[in-house]
């Protein structure tokens, strides 16, 4: 990061298999944080659609058609816009994090720990690759939601030399706690900034909490949103999360060859 940056996390009830309602609500979301001076924007997990299984691969051939909607968007508006989407890929598809920065794609990002639990691994592909993704705002790792409990994914982010890690989720009721201290953990023990955009409200069966936050270096809690419909923003300083890493050096006191 050179310098300050504005960003948010967009945080929604999506409407279940229904992509139209959930682009136009994006959008419309996009240009008000826009018009506010915020260039880095963090959509919800799925959020073009949710964990719509039956109707699935279907949906997801609109998603090479929202990515070109978003890189209109993004250019028109100078936004740096992050969120997951299914990505078709045979009989499955993935979870996919699409970074679109200023109207090009800047990389992708497959989702690689399947939460089993909710089935996902029968319905999703793994990835099997990070993404530290080279933006106008900085240099920016990806996380998609279950991500958040493997902590070596994050660190290998930080290492490599991500400003920001950012976590588009779906997280559910009632594991609230779980979602507030890994993403406190995640950003306490690299020293970054952390942007984790949740969905919120009832979708299909399950009931989302929100939370949508922002977080600085020390773990401190930067913007949240609360469990309705929000758009919460923080100011990115680069030069307090340097400050601190100077402050506190873990980078310089860590033992990899011990590990």
């Amino acid at each position: 990061m050179q310098k300050s940056v504005k960003a948010a996390a967009v945080q929604f009830n999506i409407a279940l298999a229904d992509v139209d309602q959930n682009l136009a609500y994006a959008e419309k979301a996009l240009r008000r944080l826009a018009a506010q001076g915020v260039e880095l924007a963090v959509l919800p997990e799925m959020w073009s659609c949710g964990f719509a299984y039956r109707e699935l691969n279907q949906l997801a051939t609109r998603t090479p058609g929202i990515v070109e909607k978003l890189q209109a968007l993004s250019a028109e508006l100078s936004l740096t816009v992050i969120g997951s989407l299914p990505e078709p890929h045979g009989d499955k598809v993935f979870n996919t994090a699409y970074v679109v920065d200023r109207g090009r794609v800047a990389g992708s990002y497959r989702k690689m720990h399947l939460f089993s639990l909710m089935g996902e691994d029968r319905h999703l592909d793994r990835g099997d690759s990070i993404l530290l993704a080279q933006t106008s705002v900085g240099r920016i790792g990806v996380m998609i939601c279950y991500d958040l409990r493997f902590p070596e994914l994050a660190r290998r982010l930080a290492v490599d030399g991500a400003d920001i890690i950012v976590v588009p989720g779906e997280w559910p009721k009632p594991r609230e706690e779980h979602w507030r201290g890994l993403l406190k953990g995640r950003a306490i023990e690299n020293q970054l900034f952390v942007i984790a955009a949740n969905a919120c409200g009832v979708i299909g069966k399950l009931d989302f909490f929100g939370s949508s936050m922002i977080l600085g270096p020390k773990g401190e809690v930067l913007a949240e949103a609360g469990y309705e419909n929000a758009e919460p923003t923080a100011l990115l300083d680069p030069a307090e999360m340097e400050k601190w890493r100077q402050s506190i050096t873990c980078f310089q006191d860590r033992r990899p060859e011990c590990y």
